[in-house]
């Protein structure tokens, strides 16, 4: 069932119309305006209907939708998302051109565009605008994506699509994509700009001033839009608070969101160091890993090697289980068990046997699971979840989240290209934990193991915010209250100003918490006069963060939609411009009305695929790449797979029962194990750090053997002959791990750092004696210079 491809056609040998699309980035400190223009051109000899199924950030704003054909521009307008598909089918079936743009009701982050009537020969010019906060990464560097993969989203047994929408959405090859891509950005900041670094081609960096704080960049040419954009940002001083206070619109009703003057403070807490330097000695740790079909090849095996590490790193005296899940979920223990060398290793053992083969990605019932066992009394609950996030109930999984996030943390990981923000951000939004994604060449193991010293970290209880204003000016919050605090993360507070000081004019904040038993505070001062030229970007960001929190309130699982709070959510979207669930942007060309010659063809855009073997362009209904492995192999088609897409409709109304077209979809029925099974490499050896930290014992020691002497690359006579005399053979194996580790892998620190201290908090309660000539032997041993103090001891 391969179909054929060549040149700028569907496997229906139907010409695509989307042409190019050009973005233009505007960063000011840590937010994003993004303007996507997307070029359309109809080559068929009768009137087309294409529709564009496509990412965005899962937390952006939409704020700007317009279209212009020929010399004729129109603006889009925000209406019920009802109310605007009617007016879209009405304008089609009148003759008129019209263009509708729509989230999608099961994930945030996936829109759908449609370009109705669009003549023969006829060019369209689509302008969308977005507004974004950047996300602080590990590294302090600021990240801004550019989704272009939609992976397949994985819909649960059971649950329905959208009924009574017959949009394929399509797939095709990276390398088929065809249509271009232009990206320039431009940077600016009070401090200065030190690096902009992307995973895919720049050209160099243009200061266009001598202070350094803006900046220009862009894609280098040829860039086809074969795979997620991502920047990433490096400020000078970045960990700096500040506030920024915007003006409200004048056309806008003084009182309201639009018409006051909106602030938006990003706040840095520091922790005192005796307090982050103590770890956490209990807690109950539970993993929860997708071992669907697309968590295949190096995705599984650097998941496992992160097993490993959390295992390792975990202290004494917690608990632990490992849950997997595809189209069903497994779990090591029935349910957690107390941490010790016994459950360690069977741990381990299960780990090192997963493959990503269990079918689909079904992660709300794992998690429904996991929320029904009792918690264990002083070891509050630490949840990682890693997978790919395919999933298409994206939604409904935040929602279960929100409902236990009084009961633990959520901590989550997006590995690869197309990882749903929504629900990667979502989970850890709710679960008041941290976010963190793993794309291209980024290793897996230091963005974990930092999330583990997150989770490890004293929590921050008891958060509150505190204003002082000057009389007459009285202050709304708008952001939900702040649910997590980490060391040097940044939290973000949007907040209303309403009415004026004829005096003073300047305000403060201070935001208090309680961190292991120690009341502390984050101060900030700030001017009220609001920032020249920043337009409405924080109004927008401020509503878009209501709308979301109102949504969730709107659609709580299990009980009837809030008819009140559905009306408050369209009211404030249609008034701040800003797209939601409930609302859409349409815009329709009112001085074209002739009728419609012939019939309305409907045309699918196809996105990018991503995959690890080689793919031919299959429909997208049938889940997954045909691979060029043993073709006798392969499962037979599936009776369900549905048409291709480019399904010509007719001209008169579509019943839209459903709403926007169905997100691409998995079969719970396939398996793409034997496909891969030829496809798999050989295990390559392992990693000589992963080799070291496997023989480490639960306790934090390690055990004088050949083994360990082979990890050290030595033999077991050269480790065990330089060991002084009355020192036990465990003291001495650990000193010269720790050794190993400080003199051969500094670069990977962050990866052993609280194994490692779990190693010397076990030499300090053995109280051993002649540390200073086992460092000095180790260090001749080995051929380093590592310091006894460096080390720890």
């Amino acid at each position: 069932m391969m179909v054929s491809c060549c040149g700028l056609i569907t496997s229906q040998k139907e010409p695509v119309p989307l042409k190019s699309v050009e973005v233009e980035l505007e960063v000011k400190d840590h937010v994003a305006t993004v303007v996507s223009t997307l070029n359309y051109h109809n080559q068929e000899d009768k009137p087309l209907e294409a529709v564009f199924v496509f990412p965005l950030p899962g937390d952006a704003a939409v704020c700007h939708f317009s279209a212009t054909v020929g010399q004729t521009e129109i603006v889009a307008e925000v209406k019920e998302k009802q109310e605007a598909r009617e007016e879209y089918d009405d304008a089609l079936s009148s003759g008129q051109q019209a263009f509708l743009l729509e989230e999608s009701e099961q994930s945030p982050d996936v829109f759908s565009l449609s370009v109705g009537s669009l003549p023969p020969g006829e060019s369209a010019s689509i302008r969308l605008e977005y507004v974004t906060e950047l996300a602080v990464q590990a590294d302090e560097g600021l990240r801004f994506l550019l989704p272009a993969v939609l992976n397949p989203r994985y819909q649960p047994q059971g649950s329905v699509g959208s009924e009574g929408s017959n949009v394929q959405v399509t797939s095709v090859p990276a390398s088929l994509v065809p249509y271009t891509l232009s990206f320039s950005a431009r940077v600016s900041s009070p401090r200065p700009v030190s690096k902009v670094e992307s995973s895919s081609p720049l050209d160099p960096l243009q200061y266009l001033n001598t202070e350094q704080t803006q900046a220009t960049v862009k894609l280098a040419a040829g860039h086809k839009f074969d795979r997620d954009v991502e920047l990433l940002i490096y400020y000078k001083d970045a960990h700096q608070p500040s506030a920024v206070v915007e003006a409200g619109q004048a056309s806008s009703q003084p009182g309201s969101l639009m018409g006051d003057s909106v602030v938006m403070l990003s706040l840095y807490p520091e922790f005192p160091q005796a307090v982050m330097s103590s770890v956490a000695s209990s807690g109950e740790f539970v993993f929860l890993l997708d071992r669907s079909g697309s968590m295949h090849g190096e995705r599984i095996k650097n998941a496992r090697d992160t097993l490993l590490l959390l295992l390792k790193s975990l202290p004494l005296g917690c608990y632990f289980n490992i849950y997997s899940f595809g189209s069903s979920f497994e779990h090591i223990f029935p349910k957690s068990e107390d941490y010790n060398q016994k459950t360690m290793e069977e741990a381990l053992k299960k780990v090192e046997e997963m493959e990503a083969n269990l079918g689909g990605t079904e992660i709300l019932e794992p998690l429904k699971h996991i929320y029904r066992q009792p918690s264990i009394p002083s070891q509050p609950r630490q949840l990682f979840v890693f997978t790919d996030g395919e999933v298409g109930n994206t939604k409904e999984v935040i929602n279960l989240v929100k409902q236990n996030s009084a009961s633990h943390r959520c901590f989550s990981f997006g590995i690869g290209e197309g990882a749903s923000s929504a629900l990667i951000n979502g989970l850890a939004k709710e679960g008041g934990g941290h976010a963190q994604f793993i794309t291209g060449a980024d290793r897996m193991q230091p963005k974990v193991m930092q999330s583990l010293r997150f989770a490890l970290q004293p929590s921050v209880v008891d958060v509150s915010v505190k204003w002082d204003l000057p009389s007459g000016v009285s202050v709304t919050a708008l952001s939900p209250p702040i649910a997590a605090v980490f060391q040097g993360q940044r939290s973000l507070v949007y907040a209303q100003f309403t009415g004026q000081s004829s005096e003073a004019s300047e305000g403060c904040v201070t935001v208090a918490y309680s961190l292991a038993g120690h009341p502390s505070q984050t101060q900030l001062h700030f001017s009220l006069k609001p920032a020249e030229d920043s337009g409405l970007t924080v109004h927008r960001l401020a509503a878009r963060t209501v709308i979301r929190s109102l949504e969730m309130q709107v659609r709580e699982p299990g009980g009837q939609e809030d008819a009140g709070g559905k009306k408050k959510v369209v009211d404030l979207s249609v008034q701040s411009g800003v797209s939601s669930v409930f609302t859409a942007f349409i815009a329709v060309n009112k001085s074209n009305s002739e009728a419609i010659q012939g019939p309305l063809l409907r045309r699918a855009i196809p996105t990018p695929r991503m995959r690890a073997c080689k793919v031919f362009m299959v429909p997208y209904s049938m889940r997954m790449p045909v691979m060029s492995c043993d073709m006798a192999q392969l499962p037979q088609m599936s009776p369900m797979m549905g048409p291709a897409f480019g399904q010509k409709t007719c001209k008169k109304k579509r019943q839209r029962a459903g709403g926007m077209p169905e997100l691409p979809q998995m079969s719970p029925m396939m398996d793409e194990d034997d496909m891969r099974e030829s496809c798999r490499p050989k295990q390559p050896p392992r990693d000589p750090l992963l080799q070291l930290v496997s023989l480490q014992k639960a306790s934090g020691c390690w055990c004088l053997d050949p083994h360990l002497a082979a990890a050290l690359g030595k033999t077991s006579e050269e480790v065990e002959k330089p060991k002084p005399a009355s020192v036990k053979q465990d003291v001495w194996a650990t000193i010269l791990a720790l050794i190993w580790l400080h003199g051969f892998k500094m670069d990977a620190q962050e990866e052993w750092e609280l194994l490692a201290m779990k190693a010397v908090s076990w030499l300090r309660a053995q109280t051993a004696s002649l540390v200073t000539e086992c460092v000095e032997a180790g260090n001749a041993l080995l051929g380093c210079n590592v310091q006894k103090d460096a080390v720890g001891l």
